[in-house]
């Protein structure tokens, strides 16, 4: 078996200024690779970095890609610093963002292990657990001593962790490390994050472990439709399990620099901005008037200077006795003046015949120092915290605004993800082509358009990939390009039980890729399917990707396509952009319908307009109409979805009018 592979993240202001400060790191290089656990490990990636949210994230997500074997480039990573509780302590509160499963034994192992040593211990804020791409997370303390004695006591028990993550079964672990096998029931949990129940028979497990694709559930469309699934072999699962799934699998973003400028709107910053210098960065006048000199500029009669009728003055030489500058707003003050008097407190004396410009004005006021004056650093002092990190830089224009007033010319963001869009569906017309001869009914593909309007509108790239027959080569084919291209991939159409219906065999036949699930108990969308395709089923000589794509295939009728996408694409995509996990989702008010609406036994998002009444202190709801998934009319208008329970779950039959009700807001008020 080959070594394990470990990095090593050291976390710390001090050493990302001066590596030798690092005593930490290379003492568990030494520790890891020199000492016998049960299984070799092997050191292949090392960084220092400062407590810094973004940087601590954007490496851990580097290491925790997956490499084209479909394991993480890291299989162990060892955090150490940052866990304790200065204010510049983050180390905990960047590593749960990339876990999606916590390993709780472990991190009461680590308190164990220091509570032994001090009663101080107790301050620790240790965390350990695993990424969506199976990267086991351990954080230990900064410090030598404490590193060391953590680490040893992880290394002791994690090999058998590291194997069943590798898609192992953990026998051959045990006996290295001379631990009797299990005769009881337990679990392992697959690469996938995937968790098997598996059994001890005649001494031997019974799994189906290995760095192969998930056995396929959908039908092998070469034995032909007679062969086809009678019932779906997808189990039907609940909404928070569906969200569960997308958000677990749905990576962190990555980090880029960017020019500042207005094609920044909608990102979001993955770094704090701090002010590089004092704004104002020298004095200047907040009112159009004359720049004086305080103390000897009384009221009277006195030339005018500007830079129009004596070009030859600039700001840096000395004013001429007796005169005064005239000077417009947030201009800086020439040498010599320390205040500003407006144009209200003057009269035009004489004004020069050929360029009728001002020759002599007489001040009507004495003005004190510093009046109408900004000083130095009075809107923004060096070293202020501008904007922090997870501003979205909205359409507004005052986030963009701040950027450059402080003159900022790059800047760190969250990389917004591509987004490969199809329809599938031999029936389906574009709506300019040309159609020839009688073809029959014409469906115009209203889907496509309607998503490529939806994903602009939230600043993602669109790639079209048109409408695709149903036929699986030409479903595979298509499938193929937008993971190449894009960083999610949306369908609509072909997820359900017809013969059409290639999806599902393409990606778990064709691109090895697993589908998470295939059906959600909700109304509209029961048919949504997600799935993850991974690198090595896409990567040519030319495309070498990191990273598992995304496939969100959603229902074929209208209205559940948007609601679907609205409900499950935007927060893997919000997720993808850098928003905060509280964020990951739509916002949702509270409102009074004001008809009565019927409820399903699965959970249903009708379609509304949500808008404030003219008489009553709170937003009400007004249903959109006939609420079939086909009827694409009731999205017409539609800028929210009412929740409705199950009828299940509620005594009554439905919601009545004037009764209050969850709102998801899919569009402005």
């Amino acid at each position: 078996m080959p070594p394990y592979r470990v990095g090593i993240l050291t976390v710390s202001d001090t050493a990302c200024k001066d590596t030798s400060a690092d005593k930490t790191g290379p003492s568990l290089k030494a520790l890891i690779e020199g000492e016998p656990y049960g299984a070799d490990f092997k050191v292949t990636q090392s960084a220092i970095v400062p407590d810094d949210h973004p940087e601590i994230i954007s490496t851990l997500g580097t290491w925790s890609a997956l490499t084209e074997e479909g394991q993480p480039l890291v299989q162990l990573c060892i955090t150490t610093g940052g866990t304790g509780f200065s204010p510049r302590d983050r180390t905990p509160e960047a590593v749960r963002t990339l876990i999606v499963r916590e390993a709780t034994g472990l991190q009461h192992l680590l308190l164990s292990v220091s509570l032994q040593k001090t009663p101080m211990a107790a301050l620790a804020r240790p965390v350990a657990g695993v990424t969506a791409d199976g990267m086991l997370i351990v954080t230990v303390p900064g410090s030598p001593k404490g590193a060391i004695e953590n680490t040893e006591a992880i290394l002791k028990i994690v090999p058998h962790a590291l194997d069943l993550l590798s898609g192992g079964s953990g026998k051959a672990v045990h006996k290295a490390m001379g631990m009797p096998e299990r005769q009881t029931e337990g679990h392992a949990v697959d690469k996938h994050g995937i968790t098997h129940r598996h059994h001890q028979h005649h001494g031997h497990h019974s799994h189906d472990h290995g760095h192969h694709a998930p056995t396929p559930r959908s039908m092998d469309v070469s034995k032909g439709v007679a062969a086809r699934h009678r019932k779906s072999p997808y189990p039907i699962i609940s909404l928070q399990e569906a969200f569960d799934q997308i958000l677990s699998n749905s990576p962190l973003p990555e980090i880029e620099e960017r020019r500042v400028d207005a094609s920044l709107t909608v990102c979001i910053l993955a770094e704090d901005v701090f002010s590089e210098l004092d704004l104002p960065s020298t004095r200047t006048t907040n009112v159009d008037g004359y720049a004086v000199a305080s103390k000897s500029t009384l009221a009277g009669f006195y030339p005018v200077l500007s830079s129009k009728n004596y070009p030859g003055h600039i700001l840096t030489d000395p004013m001429l006795e007796a005169h005064i500058y005239r000077i417009n707003t947030g201009a800086p003050l020439p040498l010599g003046t320390d205040a500003v008097v407006m144009v209200e407190d003057t009269e035009l004396v004489e004004a020069d015949e050929v360029t009728k410009d001002e020759k002599v004005v007489k001040l009507l006021v004495q003005v004190p120092p510093n009046e109408n004056v900004r000083v130095p650093g009075t809107d923004v002092k060096k070293g202020d915290l501008v904007l922090e990190s997870g501003t979205r830089i909205s359409e507004s224009g005052g986030e963009l605004g701040s950027l450059i007033f402080v003159g900022r010319k790059k800047v760190r963001v969250y990389k917004r993800p591509r987004v490969a869009i199809l329809s599938t569906g031999n029936e389906l017309s574009e709506l300019h082509e040309q159609r020839g001869g009688d073809d029959g009914p014409v469906i115009y593909d209203s889907n496509r358009p309607s998503l490529q309007a939806a994903l602009q509108s939230h600043g993602f790239q669109v790639i079209d990939l048109g409408i695709v027959t149903d036929d699986e080569l030409s479903t595979t084919a298509a499938l193929r390009r937008g993971c190449q291209e894009a960083d999610m991939v949306i369908t609509t159409g072909g997820t359900s039980m017809g013969e059409g219906d290639m999806l599902k065999p393409a990606i778990e036949r064709r691109l090895s890729g697993t589908v998470h699930f295939g059906r959600v108990a909700m109304k509209p969308g029961k048919p949504t399917t997600f799935a993850t395709i991974p690198p090595r089923a896409v990567s040519t000589t030319s495309i070498a990707k990191k990273r598992s794509t995304l496939v969100f295939a959603l229902p074929g009728n209208p209205a559940s396509a948007l609601v679907t996408f609205h409900l499950f694409v935007l927060p893997s995509l919000r997720k993808m952009s850098g928003f905060p996990e509280p964020r990951y989702h739509l916002p949702k008010v509270r409102v009074k319908v004001l008809s009565d609406m019927k409820l399903d036994p699965r959970p249903e998002f009708h379609r509304v307009c949500v808008e404030p009444s003219s008489d009553e202190p709170y937003l009400v709801a007004r249903s959109t109409g006939g609420q079939r998934s086909s009827r694409t009319l009731s999205l017409a208008n539609a800028n929210a979805l009412i929740c409705l329970p199950s009828s299940k779950d509620k005594d009554a039959k439905d919601v009545k009018a004037g009764e209050m009700a969850d709102a998801i807001l899919i569009g402005s008020l």
